[in-house]
Parts: C-alpha cells; sequence; structure tokens
C-alpha cells in the first residue's frame, strides 16, 4: 500500500516522505537517500533511521529513487544518469521549499550524494556518504555484471558472484528487475577526483571494514578539501546501516558540522 506522497521529478513520479519532529517545526532538514534495490524503507525506516533522526531534532525528509520503492519505474537507462538521480534530489527540496539540508546517503544513494554536493552545492550543508569508497570515482564493470544478473530468467544460471548477490537482494524486495538493470547499466562515476576536490561542505565518508564493494573510504575522504572517514568494525556492505557505530558517528558529524 503506497505511503507518504508523491511528486512529478520532471515526469517520473517520486514517493517520499516529510516529518517533522513534535512541537519543531523549524527544524533543520536532511534528506536520505537509499541504496540500490532497496527503498527508503528498506533502507532507512525499517532500521529506525527515521526516529533516530526524528529525536535529533531533525526535519527528516526520505524518498524512493526513480526504479526503487514506490516511484515510477522508466526502462530507459538514460533516465539512470549519474546527473538526474542527484537532479531529483534538488527537485524534491525545490518541491518542499526547502533552500539547503543536509545530506544522507548509503551507496548508490552516496554515489548520487558525491554528484549532488558537486553539481548543486549551493543546497547543500554537511554531507554522510557512506557505503562508497575510492571505488566510486573509479570505472568499472559492476554495473553490467548486477544487470546481467537481474536480467537472468533463471536465477540459478546467475554464477557472477556479484550478480547473484544483487539479484538475491533485489527479489528479496519485490522490485522490478527490468528497472534495476537499467539503473545499473548507467552505472557511471559521479563527479571525479578533480570535481571534488572543489567541494567545500564538511563531508564523512563511511564505510564497513569488510566491505568489498566500496574500496578505501579514508582515501576518497583524502580527495575532499573538508573530508574525514570512519571504518565501522565488523561490518559488511549489507551491515553497515543498521550498525550502532554507524549511528553514533553520523549524529556526531550531524551535531557538529550539521544545519
Amino acid at each position: 500500500m503506497p505511503t507518504g506522497q508523491t511528486f512529478d521529478a520532471d515526469g517520473v513520479r517520486i514517493a517520499y516522505d516529510d516529518i517533522d519532529p513534535e512541537e519543531a517545526p523549524d527544524a533543520p532538514s536532511i534528506v536520505l537517500v537509499h541504496g540500490f534495490a532497496s527503498s527508503r524503507a528498506n533502507n532507512w525506516r525499517d532500521l529506525g533511521w527515521d526516529e533516530t533522526l526524528l529525536e535529533a531534532g531533525r526535519r527528516v525528509i526520505a524518498f524512493d529513487c526513480r526504479g526503487h520503492g514506490e516511484s515510477g519505474k522508466p526502462h530507459d537507462p538514460a533516465a539512470y544518469e549519474t546527473d538526474v538521480m542527484a537532479a531529483d534530489v534538488v527537485r524534491l527540496l525545490d518541491h518542499l521549499e526547502i533552500e539547503r539540508a543536509d545530506f544522507l546517503g548509503y551507496s548508490m544513494g552516496g554515489r548520487i550524494g558525491t554528484e549532488a554536493l558537486y553539481r548543486h552545492p549551493e543546497r547543500f550543508n554537511a554531507a554522510v556518504l557512506a557505503g562508497i569508497g575510492a571505488a566510486t570515482l573509479e570505472p568499472s564493470d559492476a554495473g553490467d555484471r548486477i544487470a546481467d544478473g537481474l536480467l537472468a530468467d533463471d536465477p540459478a544460471d546467475v554464477t557472477d558472484p556479484l550478480g547473484e548477490r544483487f539479484r538475491t537482494f533485489a527479489e528479496l524486495n519485490d522490485n522490478d528487475l527490468e528497472a534495476l538493470a537499467a539503473c545499473a547499466r548507467t552505472r557511471t562515476a559521479p563527479a571525479g577526483w578533480e570535481e571534488i576536490a572543489q567541494v567545500e561542505h564538511p563531508v564523512l565518508i563511511v564505510a564497513g571494514e569488510h566491505d568489498d564493494i566500496t574500496g578505501d573510504p579514508r582515501e576518497l575522504a583524502d580527495g575532499f578539501p573538508d573530508g574525514e572517514a570512519v571504518v565501522v568494525d565488523d561490518a559488511d556492505h549489507l551491515t553497515t546501516v543498521p550498525d550502532e557505530q554507524f549511528t553514533d558517528v553520523v549524529l556526531e558529524f550531524l551535531e557538529r558540522e550539521g544545519v
């Protein structure tokens, strides 16, 4: 059953939640962007993040990226260019008449945030870019491998470990596999090293100690003029978000650097 609200993002319906803490209508805003094959519910709400941020006195804005959750699911790969998905964040802020917000993104959401900080610097303050590392800015065949796994007629035929992992995860969340494959094939590096060197926002890069997808978060953080990194002990790509250490470092960073 659909929840929250929707708006039109250049022809694609985007579903979102906009929640104020009680008795705090002027609370600082933070926008949450989930990972690939996930949703605002799976990545954030169901793991307690909405409640945690509300208790910290923040207005929580969480949306389903195009191709995911309750949002529209185009099958055209051109609909999923990184700059297009970053623009969706700004379109939502425009729709809600929010001039500037903090940012929390995981995995794909971290990639989108990297692009958004570079292309739309005036709309953001501090940013947590988690589930990403130095590999985020490097060319990769991961998108094609994931798409091949998503589109295989029989999941049992998927032998590539990366494709198998994401096929299993995507099916757990009852996704449109063709839409996700289009999104995966359009997987391009966001703003490169030269571009992120121009980003003046405070940026926190977080990744799990055993995350075999991201690359080194410390190397990526070093590319930002005001970047720092945290490695979450004993966590991997799928277990970082619910980890208490992740929660603690995000809240501490937002308290120190947030709007």
